[in-house]
């Protein structure tokens, strides 16, 4: 505890930890639940550079995060589970993980049970202090099989205080499934609802920035226009994104922060932008032209998978580490949030009055991912 401490008095010290909602103990041990995905990779980054011992638990038990210990274990198989865990008595789990299925009601059997699993493979150990899990704004648009459809489009700015719709969907099992383990084993819990996640990740299903960055290669290697795929109301339309950093940064804030414990919140950069606007400077990071709404939405989807074998030949001419488009991008993603029929937006409000303060300006974040990946030789 910091010198600053040592000559007050117990009482004093209390109330200064209480007024300044801080928790008496840190972060000792953590388990990220999907190490290898977009959230799960740059947590585990903030943690390590934060001094806390991190296990990342993944199907394949990879580990290319300096610092970082690995656990391989399938989240739907609890024997390989308990096996995995046997001796790691993590203080704090934040499950970052999910798995898409074909229908609503499999997602919510399978999604449940990744969570359901998890938790209970640590019950017994009696070590867990806080459980975050990270959702997203489907929990306000509906799942994928009826997402921001016309009968439930929500009021925008999405706000925490919004009611669940009344709708089958995988983020409610999964909120539920550590409601009830943490009425079980008493430890505290919050929920984190990011909009789409900017960041660096390969092989990730919902990744915005890396299927951007390889469209826009593809454009400038061909001589396209960088044309816009989506809707009308997200092209004029407000709308904000989250920094997998600053994400990362707010899972960490309320797991040690006493006041953001069993809450749900809502994360994002912090600033609006218009497509309208942030289109064209994305063009120009990659000095092409850009062509904006035309009247039709053209999914990229259709338009990228044109694409699969000037892409591998693009990799080898520039001596990219990954020829497979499939695994840079994920423009089944990418349509649904840019085909959206309204403007979606993002209130903080709630994790501001609380003291999270964080801000990224959202181009920067575009901005950084490209140079990322530019730099490891993702992009040419």
């Amino acid at each position: 505890m910091s010198l600053l401490y040592t000559w007050l008095s117990p009482k004093a010290m209390v109330w200064i930890l209480h007024h300044c909602g801080k928790q008496l103990s840190m972060i000792e041990t953590a388990l990220v639940v999907g190490a290898t995905g977009i959230v799960g990779s740059n947590l585990a980054t903030e943690l390590i550079a934060n001094g806390c011992t991190t296990y990342g638990l993944s199907r394949a038990g990879r580990n290319s995060i300096h610092g970082l210990q690995p656990v391989a274990a399938d989240l739907l198989n609890p024997e390989s589970l308990a096996q995995a865990l046997a001796d790691i008595y993590p203080t704090h789990v934040f499950i970052t993980s999910w798995m898409r299925n074909d229908t609503e009601a499999e997602n919510i059997r399978v999604n449940g049970a990744m969570v359901r699993n998890v938790l209970h493979a640590l019950s017994s150990k009696g070590s867990v202090q806080h459980v975050a899990l990270v959702t997203g704004l489907k929990h306000y648009l509906g799942p994928f099989d009826a997402y921001a459809s016309e009968g439930t489009l929500p009021e925008t700015p999405l706000s925490e205080t919004q009611p669940r719709l009344d709708l089958e969907n995988f983020y409610y099992a999964q909120e539920d499934e550590v409601y009830a383990a943490a009425a079980r084993d008493n430890f505290t819990w919050s929920i984190h609802r990011p909009h789409t996640i900017i960041g660096m990740a390969i092989g990730n299903l919902m990744n915005m920035g890396s299927t951007l960055a390889v469209y826009a290669a593809i454009c400038k290697e061909e001589g396209l226009p960088f044309r816009w795929p989506g809707s009308e109301a997200q092209w004029k339309g407000l709308s904000d994104v989250t920094d997998a950093r600053v994400l990362a940064k707010h899972l960490m804030w309320a797991a040690t922060t006493q006041a953001a414990h069993n809450e749900a919140f809502n994360v994002v950069n912090g600033d609006y932008f218009r497509w309208s606007s942030l289109w064209f400077k994305l063009a120009n990071w990659f000095e092409i032209d850009a062509i904006g709404w035309e009247g039709s939405i053209v999914p990229l989807e259709i338009e990228m998978a044109k694409y699969n074998a000037v892409w591998s030949g693009i990799a080898s001419r520039h001596n990219l580490t990954e020829s497979n488009l499939n695994k840079l991008a994920s423009a089944w993603h990418t349509d649904l949030d840019l085909g959206r029929p309204i403007e979606v937006m993002t209130d903080m409000s709630k994790s501001r009055k609380l003291g999270f303060l964080t801000y990224q300006k959202t181009e920067d974040s575009f901005y950084h991912l490209f140079a990322q990946m530019r730099e490891d030789r993702f992009i040419p």
